[in-house]
Formats: C-alpha cells, structure tokens, sequence
C-alpha cells in the first residue's frame, strides 16, 4: 500500500528554490558564510550554557557551596558579553553578504531584462518589471537575512539545548520533543498557503504599479477629460483587493502563533508533571528541575522562532519564483552558431515574403519588397497597417515569422547582432533620452565622440541654439524621460545622436512629428542632408517628408497596396491619391494621418 511522503516544515516544492539561491548567489561567499557559521556556534554554545549555569547555581545553593555562588555572577557576565559580541559580528557580517548578495542578483536580473528581446518585455508594463527590484527583493532580502541570523543562531541553539536537556534527563526531554511531530504538518499547510497568498499579492501590486504609473502619466489628460473620480475609483478597487490579499496573509501567519503556543503548553505540562513526579520520589534534584525547565524554554523560543520562519522562507519563495522566471527566459533573437559581422556596402533591404505575428495575431502578410541602397523610401499607412512592425525588423527588434529581411543579399539572421544594430540608426516618433545631459545623450550615438563631433551633430539636427540657451549648455540634465525639455527640442536631440552615429541604414518613425513648422524646415535640411547616400525607411504623415522620398510604399493590413514615386502614384490614381486629394486640401504642407477606409 503506498504512503504518503512525510511532512516537513519546509515543503519539497521550495527545496529547489532554496537549493538554487545556495548554489548561485550564496555559495561564492562560502567565507564570509563561515565566519558567520563560527559566530553562530559560539552564540548556541553561549545560550546552552545558561541551564548548566542554572543547574550548578541551584545545586551549589542547596550544598551550601559558597565559593561556587561567589563564581555565579562572573560567569553569567562573561557568558552574555561573550553572546552580545559574537550577536554584534554576525550581524554586521550578515548586512554584509545579504546586501551584497541582493545587488548581484538585481543586477543580473536587469542584465536578462535588457537582454530581452521587445516582445518578451512588451508582455508586462514597466512597472510590473520594476515592482521586481523593489517588493519582490524585500521579501528575498528579509528571508536572507533570518536564514544568515535566526535560522542558523536558533537551530543551533535549539540543538545545542537539546543536548544540554538529553545531559540533564534523556527521558524527560523525549517526552518533551513528542510534541514537534504533531506540530509539523500544520505549520507546513500554513506555509503552502502562505505561499500562494504572497505570489498572489505580488502579482496584483505589480498591477497596480502599473496602474498609479499610468494615471499619474496621463494626468494632463485625465484632468482635461474629467476623470479623477474614475482614476480614484479604479485605484480603490486595486487598493482593496491588495488589502484584502495582504489581511489573508496577516491572518494565516496569526495562526502559527497559537499552533506553537499551545503545543509548547502540553510539551511543558508534560515535563512538570513527569518530573515533579520524580522530585518526589528524590529520583532528581531542584538544580536538575531547574536548569532543565530553563533549557526547555530556550528550546521552545528557538523552536517557535524556526516555525515562525517558514512563513518568511514562503513569502520569499514566491519572490524568487518571480525573479528566477524572468532570469531564466532567454532571448529569442540571439546570434546564429557562426554568424559573421556585417559588411554594407550599398545598403539595399530586400523583404521577401515577410510576415510576422504578434501571438494569434498576423501583422504582416507576405511582404515583397526591394529597399533601394541609397534612396529614401517612405512607408504611409493607416494606424495597424504594419509600418512600424516592418522597419523593427531591419535592426531584428522583432524576428520575421516566415521569410527573410536581407541587407546586401545577406540575411539578417547571419550576421552579428552588434554588427546589425551598429549599421542601423532609429529615431522614433517617441524621443527617448535618458536621464543624463545632453552630451551624454547625444554622444549615445557614438560613446568616442569629441565635443567638436557632437555639436556639429547638434547644429546639423538644428538642436545647438536651444542647447546653448539652457543653463549649463550641453552639461544640462534632461530630465526623467527629457521632461526638461520640450517634445520639438527631444527630438532633435534624438537626430542629433542618430546624425553623430554616422550609420549607412537610416530609420525614421515619424521623426518629425513633433516638431513645429520652423523646427521642421530647419531639420529637413538636415535630413536631407543626413540621408544622401543612405538607405532610408522613413514613417511619416506629413505630405513635406514624404515628397522627399524616392519611393513611397503604401501599406494597408500588413500588406503592401502600392508604391513607386509621388508623382507616379498620382498618376496611378489608386489609394494614394485619393488620400492626397482628402487630406492636402487644407494647406498643401501636412498630412494627417492615414485613414485607409476613408481613402
């Protein structure tokens, strides 16, 4: 017939997690480890010495042994100041390693989170994958440091009592210990359940660092739409449900307490009754009585500490659980075994019969087309129709589903990640900088730039004007996210950086978009300027970049409807100029975006 496994107080599915956090992050520092594997032994070895202490004291009284109750006093000094200098080191030697150890694996996970490739990261919201290094490594954290410094000082305390009990009445502490087997497997089923509450709660403030990220970015909208009762109630409905999760594992972690309180009142009932009986029957001394009743207690606080822990050791489980998922996902988008560095020598891109999926979803369907090496080549489309998806592949953000993306004839998937993405400069419609100057920002494009190379970059993207007007010229910082400037003056800066890095294969996704009317002739200029020569995929709008284009291809649903020359097209008299009728009647200079189903 077969049994069941036994139950313990930490469950089989967490060995794996412990075992793997030994292993990687705690085994390196197997020294430091040892030195506080010392301090823990001299502090259980100090804390088994109170009942002998005890012990002797009662027998010397009742012996009438003056010189020994004299020594009393001493040795209970010199024992605690011995345990409060080793508490001091393993302290401090604990903060050590467990800050040490935190920072290595938050750098490794930021290391596999930058790794990643687009699609794997668009899967959560920034603040969810943040939450991570914050909630999730404080749990991780708290259970480091208990494992470093309860764990270790009471479970050894807790064994080096019990020998001293086993010293002083095997058969009283038997009787004693009867208890723990009873204990075991409620204090494992609180565990589980810990466990499934805290992943639970992680997962939902993950929700909801994503939510006050997104209301408190789009609060100049929500202000101009009304919407602050809505935003307020939303976030009630997700305080709530955290509150309701975190009261679950405030009430299940309650329950170890009395589970722990009351079995340690039958252990000690049980002791008392049995030997007092044989204090009695003058089979035992009060010094015996004594220092055994003192050892239990010490057992039993270092016993219920231990229990207490592995509700800790489960909360961190959970977090671990969080943390090693996102480690061990590996980029899909890697080098081929053999790929070689990319050598451009025109730059023409040939897509053929290209398509790609977002999940069940086709964005592309079968794409045929040459991109001249050279020439700029304009993409228009509704919203949806692909232009985004299609030049993310060029620079393998995202990896064609089926068919092939060649530069030069030479298939993408061949050549070196860092050779391809070396060749290729982006500036999207969205400027992103970082948190920097705007030196730094620029010089992003070429970390060996001198100062002369980045202010020509500057003047050439007509950003060095405005530069020089900030306070600090190029050493002003930017700002979270460029905050500190304006949507027009990120955008030139993101040019300047895409014209210092000097690449052979351009893309532009509506680079110009947030730009006003002088700003954007002054950066025409130095488009053209930037793309003579180049190989250019250019995303826009507006009708003056797109007549600059040697070639416009119109996409609609992930396919391509028609391309050739603007005037061509007009000629044509297909969707293009239908869309050039509609939507350049009103000034002839911008465009608005494409609406395929009006067209």
């Amino acid at each position: 017939m077969a049994t069941k496994p036994a139950r313990t107080l930490v469950s089989h599915d967490t060995l794996p997690y412990v075992r793997r956090l030994w292993a990687e992050w705690m085994r390196p520092h197997w020294r430091q480890l040892a030195l506080i594997l010392v301090t823990v032994i001299i502090l259980a070895g100090a804390s088994s010495l109170y009942p002998v202490v005890i012990k002797k004291a009662f027998d010397a009284f009742d012996q009438q042994n003056k010189r020994f109750v004299q020594l009393v006093p001493f040795v209970v000094i010199l024992v605690t100041a011995v345990k409060g200098f080793a508490m001091l080191a393993q302290s401090i030697l604990t903060n050590r390693i467990v800050t040490r150890i935190e920072a290595d694996m938050q750098t490794a996970l930021y290391a596999s989170l930058i790794d990643s490739d687009v699609a794997q990261l668009g899967r959560e919201t920034p603040a969810a994958l943040t939450q991570r290094f914050t909630t999730d490594f404080a749990f991780i954290r708290e259970a480091l440091t208990r494992l470093s410094t309860v764990f270790l000082r009471d479970l050894a305390t807790a064994i080096a009592v019990v020998g001293v009990m086993f010293w002083i009445d095997w058969e009283v502490t038997l009787i004693a210990l009867v208890v723990l087997p009873l204990l075991a497997p409620a204090i494992a089923r609180i565990g589980k359940k810990l466990r499934r509450t805290a992943l639970s709660t992680q997962e939902q403030t993950a929700l909801m660092a994503g939510m006050v990220s997104e209301s408190l970015a789009s609060i100049r909208t929500a202000k101009t739409y009304g919407l602050e009762g809505y935003l307020k109630q939303r976030a009630g409905a997700f305080f709530e449900q955290i509150r309701r999760l975190k009261m679950k594992s405030a009430n299940q972690r309650s329950r170890l307490d009395p589970i722990l309180e009351i079995g340690g009142g039958f252990a000690v009932a049980g002791v008392l009754v049995f030997i007092g009986w044989r204090i009695i029957k003058g089979q035992t001394t009060i010094g015996d009585f004594t220092g055994f009743i003192t050892a239990l207690l010490l057992a039993a606080q270092s016993l219920r500490t231990l229990g207490n822990l592995n509700a800790i050791l489960q909360e961190a489980v959970a977090s671990l659980s969080r943390v090693f998922a996102v480690m061990d996902e590996r980029p899909t988008i890697q080098d081929r075994p053999g790929a070689q560095p990319l050598a451009v020598a025109g730059g023409a891109i040939t897509f053929e019969n290209v398509s790609f999926r977002y999940d069940d979803q086709v964005a592309l369907h079968g794409i045929d087309l040459v991109v001249p090496a050279g020439k700029m080549t304009a993409l228009v489309g509704r919203s949806g129709s692909g232009k985004s998806t299609l030049v993310s592949l060029v620079p393998r953000l995202f990896e064609a589903t089926d068919g092939a993306v060649r530069i030069d004839g030479v298939d993408v998937r061949d050549v070196t990640l860092a050779s391809l993405r070396a060749k290729v400069a982006v500036v999207t419609q969205e400027a992103v900088l970082f948190d920097d100057t705007v030196r730094a920002n620029i010089a992003f494009g070429r970390p060996d730039a001198t100062q002369d190379e980045i202010e020509a970059a500057a003047r050439a993207a007509a950003a060095h004007d405005f530069i020089m007007g900030l306070p600090d010229g190029y050493d002003s910082p930017v700002g979270d996210r460029g905050s500190r400037l304006s949507g027009g003056e990120r955008q030139r800066i993101a040019l300047a950086r895409a014209l210092l890095k000097d690449a052979p294969i351009l893309v532009l996704d509506e680079a110009t978009s947030a730009l006003d009317a002088e700003s954007e002739r002054a950066v025409q200029d130095a488009l053209a300027v930037l793309t003579k020569g180049r190989t250019s995929l250019v995303i826009a709008h507006r009708l003056s970049t797109i007549r600059m284009a040697d070639m416009i291809v119109v996409l609609d649903r992930g396919r391509v409807a028609e391309s050739g020359s603007h005037d061509a097209l007009l000629a044509r008299g297909g969707i293009y100029a239908k869309l050039h009728r509609l939507q350049a009647g009103a000034d002839g200079l911008e465009m608005a975006e494409f609406d395929l189903t009006r067209a």
